[in-house]
């Protein structure tokens, strides 16, 4: 049985989307903390941050996120063991 970390420990993902949420949708994502960058009134980004533990559960937050019509600019998984956590 392979000792990696994506076998037992949920990878971190950073999803960067068009609109402005709240962190009161953060439930909503499966706990993923929700920030949003208001700098561009007129194109706010909101960032989603956090655990995702399999594919599946990453493809359950795209569908909520294709569910409210959101753009996505961007998805990471971040390297846990090089800091990449913001």
């Amino acid at each position: 049985m392979s000792t990696k970390r994506g076998d037992t420990e949920p990878a971190i993902y950073q999803i960067k989307v068009q609109g402005q949420l709240d962190e009161r949708w953060a439930d909503w994502f499966n706990g993923l903390t929700v920030i949003t960058n208001s700098e561009d009134e007129d194109l706010p980004i909101t960032t989603l941050t956090g655990p995702v533990t399999d594919q599946a559960a990453l493809r359950g937050i795209l569908n909520k996120i294709w569910d409210l019509n959101l753009t996505v600019y961007s998805l990471q998984r971040l390297d846990v063991d090089k800091g990449g956590i913001p």
